[in-house]
């Protein structure tokens, strides 16, 4: 039997050894499955070996990556830019508008040069919703540069009201696009590896958002919570476009009504979750207009 010591040797090769082990076992499954040869007797030591590799390659892995983690964390406080954007929730919250109106403004002209090129209505649906997404988060992006956060609580709650307004606009561009689907044949389609990336990154992206709503909703700032809600909508949009790709990819055998059924749901929900967070949006920060407006007036 091996002792401890052994088996932990064993379990953590040399670098070295791991990267030809890795490049071994690559060459040995590619030609084993290229020639048919997945029941040869050989094809066995292959895939025990195979198995071997990775999961010395998975241990180093886990060794390894809270040490980097940490090394980089380290480095981006030891900077007074990155000192500053992870601790200061506003500073992040204005960078973040900054990028994201970036990639807005970037898919808005893209979408519409398609839909100039290729003569169809579906690219500029989809650049009309970046565009709506866009002035949103340029009208909170100009507010934060002229004011900023925490400076005029009443600028904020009028100039986040004005975004839920506009929020409600959305559905317009969310329910011409469900129409195309269903209609037109219209969606997504991702080819190979690219759909798992990007139903990663939609995962992703909707757990984010949902963390970040709650999280600075309670700091009480409505230009950062109306930042946030913006990236919840945005977020529930790209879990439509995932449906209707993942339906493109691995629905041959699922019925058409079924499949019109499933898109009607999901787009009904994601209208639905949107006109909440809009019409809350509107009815909160009016609500406190009001109540700051009659203070005003008592006082004077």
């Amino acid at each position: 039997m091996l002792d401890h010591n052994k088996l932990i040797k064993l379990l953590h090769p040399p670098v070295w050894l791991m990267v030809l082990l890795a490049a071994v076992c690559t060459a040995a499954l590619i030609v084993t499955f290229l020639f048919d040869y997945d029941t040869h007797p050989l094809a066995y030591v292959i895939y025990v070996l195979s198995f071997y590799t990775l999961t010395t390659i998975v241990l180093a892995c886990i060794r390894t990556v809270p040490h980097c983690y940490r090394t980089a964390r380290q480095r981006v406080y030891d900077h007074p830019v990155g000192e500053r954007l992870m601790t200061d929730l506003s500073f992040r919250t204005h960078v973040s508008l900054y990028g994201s109106l970036l990639v807005n403004l970037l898919y808005v002209v893209l979408n519409a040069a398609s839909g100039v090129y290729y003569h169809t209505v579906w690219f500029f649906v989809l650049a009309g919703y970046y565009l709506i997404l866009a002035v949103m988060r340029f009208l909170l992006v100009r507010f934060v540069n002229r004011v900023g956060i925490g400076r005029n609580r009443f600028g904020e709650l009028r100039r986040s009201r004005l975004c839920g307004y506009i929020l409600l606009t959305l559905n317009l561009a969310l329910s011409a696009a469900v129409l195309m689907i269903l209609y037109q044949n219209k969606g997504f389609s991702y080819n190979g590896i690219l759909i798992y990336a990007m139903a990663a990154y939609t995962f992703y992206i909707t757990t984010l958002a949902i963390i970040n709503l709650v999280r600075y909703r309670r700091l009480g700032s409505p230009v950062m919570s109306m930042a946030k809600i913006i990236s919840m909508a945005a977020a529930l949009v790209s879990m439509l476009s995932l449906e209707t790709a993942m339906f493109a990819q691995f629905g041959a055998d699922m019925s058409p009504a079924s499949r019109r059924l499933m898109i009607i749901l999901t787009g009904a929900g994601v209208s639905a979750v949107i006109v909440t967070m809009s019409v809350y949006s509107i009815v909160k920060n009016t609500v406190e207009i009001r109540t700051i407006m009659e203070e005003e007036a008592y006082e004077e």
